[in-house]
């Protein structure tokens, strides 16, 4: 599956998702994340901001690990309507378990977030989540005539 180059830009240009599980039980689990895009495929690593239990026992993780079904939502909002943007993204989520693909996606939220480079993020301390699209839903307000 391919985003579209207009799906692609919107993604590249905005800097926080909103990432939905649910775990075997059924029960949403929505979180703000961090996220880069390489090729089609969007990645999140647990990282080392404040947690109640450590970036390995995160909820979004056991969920993905139970159902590994996630939709992420990145959006504009703006009181001037016209302006509504989303994309809805469909995926499936793993977690990256080779260094070299781990080291790409690293290096890409680097480039991304400027607090990722002070953070020493290794992949058996901090997980890295893939999210390979299967459908996804760009939609925005379009102008009257």
């Amino acid at each position: 599956m391919r985003l579209s180059d207009t799906a692609r830009d919107f993604l590249d240009t905005h800097a926080i998702a909103h990432l939905a599980t649910a775990g075997s039980d059924g029960a949403p689990h929505v979180v703000p994340l961090c996220y880069a895009r390489v090729g089609e495929a969007l990645y999140f690593v647990a990282d080392d901001k404040p947690k109640r239990h450590g970036p390995r026992r995160l909820q979004r993780l056991a969920n993905i690990a139970a159902n590994p079904r996630v939709a992420l939502v990145v959006d504009d909002y703006d009181d001037a309507w016209q302006r509504l943007a989303y994309l809805l993204l469909h995926a499936d989520a793993a977690v990256v378990d080779d260094d070299a693909e781990y080291g790409l996606a690293l290096a890409a939220l680097r480039r991304r977030y400027a607090p990722y480079r002070a953070m020493s993020l290794a992949r058996l301390t901090h997980p890295m989540v893939r999210m390979q699209p299967r459908r996804w839903h760009l939609w925005h307000m379009v102008p009257s005539a």
